[in-house]
């Protein structure tokens, strides 16, 4: 069986450093906003070349705090793609903002420069570009606008880390950049754990107060805050990986270069373009007959995943926030499948899982 994903492989490689890691933090007694937080949030930004980076709870925390600190008026709009996933939703709505979904483009998947114009209205103040599947969306086009229409720029950067655009890191071209340390990212913690990046002090400074309660001095509460702060021991984590993360996205390109070189023209596989560093947490591809696809690879000792099998607009959850249709999203979410491609994957597994999704073309 060639599994879509293993945590246990995914992390055995670290797992001397580790368990140091959680020795030292067991041992210092100190759990919350410590050294160990200090330390990755420093190494994060330099990685990123960004000034600030500010540890938070999860990835859902690391956009709905940064919405919530560039103070928007009440009942704002934000533009996000419509083919996200429905964190990025939930924190437009969690802020009390509007959510507004633009289409993407068809190739890349990520939100489509040519239409954000068409949907700003006088209540837009922000656009949420999506970095999907671990490529950066064409930010030169999207910051343009956003500078246009003075508009405030959040980064869902969930499956970036290490991505780049024209040399330049996802997260660090709009005013904040917020990550997702989920165990699957490529950047992954043991736990949840997230993270927002920027360049802008006074926002930094803001993020820390909004996730400690509203507090910057302990019992002295200036806002109305949140309990949302990245753990001692994740972080220790985090360094530990974080030190790794160049080699295993070079590891995942590897990987997705066998895919892009053998699956054959009838199946849509994610774009190649010159200026961007792609760093795969999903390979996608996309086919009208995903699901038979799906259980054939299954019957045939492969799992895969679907990412996601239902567009934002169809959730109940969210049936009062959208009507219109979104033709493109629906294509994308009911043909995209994600082939395995994780770091414990070897070349011959990738090789195999590219012969047999080749195969199925001829066979089912």
């Amino acid at each position: 069986m060639i599994e879509f994903e293993n945590l246990q492989r995914l992390n055995e490689p670290f797992f001397a450093e580790y368990s140091k890691s959680f020795e030292q933090t067991l041992q210092s007694g100190w759990y919350i906003l410590g050294k160990n937080l200090e330390k990755f949030e420093a190494e994060f930004a330099k990685y990123n070349g960004a000034k600030f980076c500010v540890g938070v709870a999860s990835g859902l925390d690391a956009l709905f705090l940064s919405l919530k600190a560039l103070q928007l008026p009440e009942k704002s709009e934000v533009l996000v793609p419509s083919n996200t996933y429905i964190a990025s939703i939930l924190a437009i709505v969690q802020a009390n903002l509007v959510p507004v979904l633009v289409e993407p483009d068809q190739d890349s998947c990520n939100i489509n420069p040519s239409q954000i114009e068409t949907a700003i209205t006088p209540k837009t103040k922000a656009i949420m570009p999506v970095h999907l599947y671990g490529k950066v969306c064409q930010m030169d086009k999207i910051v343009e606008i956003a500078q246009k229409h003075n508009l405030k720029i959040v980064e869902d950067c969930a499956q970036a880390h290490g991505a780049t655009f024209k040399g330049q890191k996802a997260g660090t071209f709009g005013d904040l950049g917020a990550f997702s340390f989920y165990p699957t990212k490529n950047l992954g913690a043991l736990g949840d754990a997230g993270g927002i990046i920027t360049d802008d002090e006074n926002l930094a400074d803001r993020l820390r107060v909004l996730r400690n309660y509203g507090s910057c001095v302990k019992y002295k509460n200036e806002v109305v805050g949140y309990n949302s702060r990245l753990d001692e021991m994740q972080a220790g984590f985090l360094s530990v990986k974080l030190k790794n993360l160049d080699k295993i996205n070079a590891h995942k390109r590897e990987l997705a270069k066998i895919y892009l070189g053998k699956l054959r023209k009838e199946y849509v596989l994610p774009s190649v373009e010159e200026d961007f560093f792609d760093v795969y947490h999903i390979f996608n591809i996309r086919h009208k007959r995903r699901n038979e696809l799906q259980n054939y690879l299954e019957k045939n000792g492969v799992l895969s995943g679907i990412h996601y099998p239902i567009a934002p607009a169809n959730q109940k959850a969210l049936a009062n926030y959208f009507d219109a249709k979104y033709p493109i999203a629906e294509k994308i979410h009911q043909q995209t499948l994600s082939l395995p491609l994780s770091y414990f994957h070897t070349k011959d597994e990738i090789e195999k899982v590219a012969e047999l999704v080749n195969r199925f073309l001829d066979e089912a």
